[in-house]
């Protein structure tokens, strides 16, 4: 399953994911995963939460994007959720068409029984048709 926080820039999407997680680990029977653009947001996770950053590592495409996602799920048989801040930016799909990525995170979502929580800095509006229905929250 893939869920979309989305709003412009400034809005508030991160605090949401940060919060979403937090209360996510609570409950959670697997493990939870937050990949973001640095580790600033480090200190306000949750301890049981494995924040990753994704630009200490060498990924610049979205193919490579979607592949270090895999990496992460094939090591982790027990992972259930990942949270996605800063989505556009860390899967390299700023002014890009993310349609095709949605639906491989989907499928991939999908076979792995992961959850993927997004943040995206989009206005709901500019989040495409097929997608809608996958955002949780507007901000």
């Amino acid at each position: 399953m893939v869920q979309i926080v989305s709003g412009t820039k400034g809005k508030g999407k991160t605090k949401y994911l940060l919060d979403m997680a937090n209360n996510a680990i609570k409950t959670a029977k697997g493990d939870v995963v937050y990949l973001d653009k640095s580790i600033k947001h480090m200190y306000e996770l949750h301890n049981k939460i494995r924040l990753i950053n994704v630009q200490d590592y060498p990924v610049d495409t979205t193919d490579g994007f979607i592949g270090f996602i895999c990496g992460i799920i094939c090591q982790n048989h027990d992972l259930e959720q990942m949270y996605l801040d800063s989505f556009l930016k860390i899967a390299f799909l700023e002014g890009q068409d993310i349609e095709p990525t949605l639906t491989h995170l989907k499928k991939i979502g999908e076979k792995y029984h992961v959850d993927f929580i997004l943040s995206v800095s989009l206005d709901k509006t500019e989040i495409p048709e097929s997608a809608q229905k996958d955002i949780i929250v507007s901000l």
